[in-house]
């Protein structure tokens, strides 16, 4: 199967990059429930799953609105960002703004593709009220599978950014758009798409093409076309696959040197998201010490803090990352 998104001058000029909280969302929960051992993510995966299943969220708002099967997801879940880097916290407002209209449409699109579950008949009875709980469920699943993940997710995603802007200004846009993925490709003023489920089309959204870069989109690409609104297309983000991967420490020492030996080995444990009691149980230090340097870590930058259930994980920030591999 073949798409194709024609291209006016006009809609060259307003072909635009941005990095969407949301989009890293809906991309991250479809592989938790549906590929959660999908190689690329499968460390991450394996953290996050526990707590979203204690949390109920495998069984909410969330998977109602984006099936495990990979086949349509709610488009008001991915508003067009106003500017390349917006805030969740922005994304979330235009959701609970969404027009009742827009609601029930997609509602009926997921309703084609399998049984929807009670909650559809909430959130089509009465879209603002229903809304608010999904924005509230999703600034859970945020807290518990992205923030503490989301300077080095954030550091990819803005990286892929600058670099295909960069390209676009030495090589033109055309060339830009043929490398997103190996089924996206230029041909004589049309984005033409292969091997898709759904397709994507000008008399379907508004001028223009919004390209937004993603850790979670991969193996695919994902559109979303609602008029007036600029189609979007998610791609996977250059450098995704090393997200996960262990950081290394070749400036261990000279760190240890400024911040001390305690507060060090805490940063290069911090590779992945821990809390206070595990953070101890590994580095062989007390519970009261580990949480007064995490507080002066935490002071300075370095480390920061999201709620977890009853516990508080800590994750290292890009400003340690880049302290521990200049």
């Amino acid at each position: 199967m073949e798409s194709g998104l024609s291209f006016s001058a006009a809609d060259l000029a307003q072909t635009r990059f941005a990095v969407s909280p949301m989009w890293e969302v809906v991309t991250s929960y479809r592989i938790l429930v549906g590929r959660p051992d999908s190689a690329p993510h499968r460390r991450w995966a394996a953290q996050v799953q526990p707590r979203i299943a204690r949390a109920g969220l495998d069984r909410g708002w969330l998977a109602m609105l984006i099936p495990a099967h990979g086949g349509y997801l709610a488009d008001f879940l991915n508003p067009s960002p106003a500017g390349p880097f917006p805030t969740l916290d922005a994304e979330l407002d235009a959701i609970r703004r969404t027009p009742a209209e827009q609601v029930r449409n997609d509602l009926a699109k997921l309703a084609r593709e399998g049984e929807p579950g009670p909650r559809a008949g909430l959130l089509h009875e009465d879209p603002p009220a229903a809304l608010r709980k999904v924005a509230d469920e999703i600034e859970t699943y945020w807290e518990l599978a992205l923030a503490p993940y989301w300077a080095r997710i954030q550091h990819v995603l803005e990286a892929d950014v600058f670099h295909r802007a960069r390209q676009v200004a030495e090589h033109g846009s055309a060339r830009v758009l043929s490398e997103l993925h190996e089924t996206v490709r230029w041909d004589d003023g049309t984005l033409r798409l292969v091997r898709r489920h759904c397709s994507i089309s000008r008399d379907q959204a508004g001028s223009g093409l919004l390209l937004v870069p993603s850790v979670f989109a991969w193996p695919r690409v994902l559109t979303r076309s609602v008029h007036p609104d600029p189609p979007q297309l998610a791609y996977p983000a250059k450098g995704f696959g090393a997200v996960w991967e262990p950081r290394t420490a070749d400036a261990t020492e000279a760190v240890a040197a400024v911040l001390g030996r305690s507060r060090t080995l805490l940063l290069t444990e911090l590779d992945t998201p821990a809390s206070t009691t595990q953070l101890a149980a590994h580095c062989g230090l007390s519970a009261a010490g580990v949480s007064q340097h995490l507080i002066a870590l935490r002071n300075a930058g370095l480390v920061t803090a999201h709620r977890s259930g009853r516990s508080v994980l800590y994750a290292r920030t890009a400003v340690a990352d880049q302290l521990l591999n200049p």
